[in-house]
């Protein structure tokens, strides 16, 4: 965004240059970007009555603007005042540095650590949102969050650097278009290996929404997994793939199958906890993420465990090369004939797996874990 005219705001029209970064975006969503301090109902009685104009031409609160437009701004309501730098000291700054593992012109992907919050609260003075201010750039927007991780969930977060790739990957995140990957261990060896967990959400009442449990007239939920390496009956490394993204939804699912995550005593009690000298912190890490990026391409990143993790990985017997969620290597070209072959392939396999999803399927803890259906008679 541009200002072409510097006077007074409240007694001026001013002209705005609409930035690239605002490209598509509709006319009153650019104005809560912008002028936040400039209601929907302002910006309707402008556009009713023409005194908002882009290019000089009459708009409506949906219409969407382009790049290089220009905004016509009637008089009131003053420019939104520049937010304050938080002052952030030498420990924040090398935190904020620390942790930074991939940067591109649209995103900072960070490896959070656990017990560091992603958004502020009661008591809680240090987390994510405060330390981005270290990844300001001069006069560019402070970057914003788009997602987010349990207090005590490690692994790979997602920063917009622009109010433009903002909506962008909030758009993939909310369209369920982004794939996420957590490593997780459990308590026990889930009896089905590989399938799909079921089990529709909900606050649980008597606890402030601060816990989730599972409700049948609660949100869909689903999750993806497969056990990686086992020890023994001890416990299991897991792969999660949450289908949907509804609050503590792979603690509570884990715990819906009788396997709590180690360390998660909230959902699990005491039974989430290994004997021996196994860490009694949350083994649950996002490893990877995988989503499309503004223009072109995708980011595809992975997270390295903290140190907790890894000892108890380690101590369990547990090769981490075994599990696939590292980055992928770009595949090479195909022609028509063998992409059309690929999907043909991908059609069969697919119909196989669901087959094995409804054999597999968890839907609620009241009616037990995962259970194997007999084989068909032949």
């Amino acid at each position: 965004m541009s200002a072409d005219d510097t006077k007074n705001p409240e007694d001026e029209v001013r002209q705005f240059t609409v930035a690239a970064d605002d490209d598509g975006i509709r006319l009153d969503r650019w104005f809560k970007r912008h002028l936040p301090q400039i209601g929907f109902g302002m910006v309707s009685r402008w556009a009713r009555t023409g005194q908002v104009r882009v290019d000089g031409k009459r708009v409506k609160p949906d219409d969407r603007l382009a790049a290089g437009q220009v905004l016509r701004v009637p008089p009131g309501g003053a420019a939104a005042k520049p937010r304050k730098p938080v002052e952030l000291s030498e420990e924040d700054r090398s935190l904020a540095a620390d942790i930074l593992i991939r940067e591109t012109k649209a995103a900072l992907v960070l490896n959070k650590p656990p017990g560091l919050a992603t958004q502020g609260g009661t008591g809680t003075t240090r987390h994510v949102d405060r330390l981005l201010d270290a990844y300001a750039d001069g006069d560019a927007p402070r970057p914003r969050l788009v997602h987010r991780l349990d207090k005590d969930t490690s692994g790979v977060l997602l920063i917009a650097r622009t109010p433009g790739s903002a909506a962008f990957f909030s758009k993939r995140f909310s369209g369920r278009s982004a794939k996420k990957i957590y490593w997780a261990l459990v308590v026990g060896v889930p009896e089905i290996h590989e399938g799909l967990i079921e089990a529709p959400l909900a606050k649980q009442p008597g606890t402030g929404g601060e816990k989730m449990h599972v409700d049948d007239e609660g949100a869909p939920a689903k999750t993806r997994y497969r056990v990686v390496e086992r020890a023994g009956n001890r416990a299991a490394w897991l792969e999660l793939e949450p289908l949907t993204g509804r609050t503590h939804q792979l603690r509570v699912h884990c715990a819906a199958m009788g396997h709590p995550i180690v360390g998660d005593g909230k959902y699990g009690g005491q039974d989430a906890f290994l004997t021996g000298s196994i860490s009694r912190k949350m083994h649950l890490h996002a490893r990877r993420l995988i989503i499309d990026s503004p223009g072109a391409g995708k980011i595809d990143v992975t997270a390295e465990l903290p140190d907790h993790f890894a000892e108890s990985m380690e101590q369990l017997g547990f090769d981490p090369s075994l599990s696939d969620a590292a980055p992928e290597q770009g595949p090479p070209e195909r022609s028509k004939a063998e992409k059309k072959q690929a999907a043909r392939q991908h059609a069969k396999q697919y119909r196989k797996s669901r087959r094995g999803e409804r054999r597999s399927r968890v839907t609620s803890p009241a009616k037990g874990a995962a259970k194997k259906k007999p084989p068909k008679k032949r």
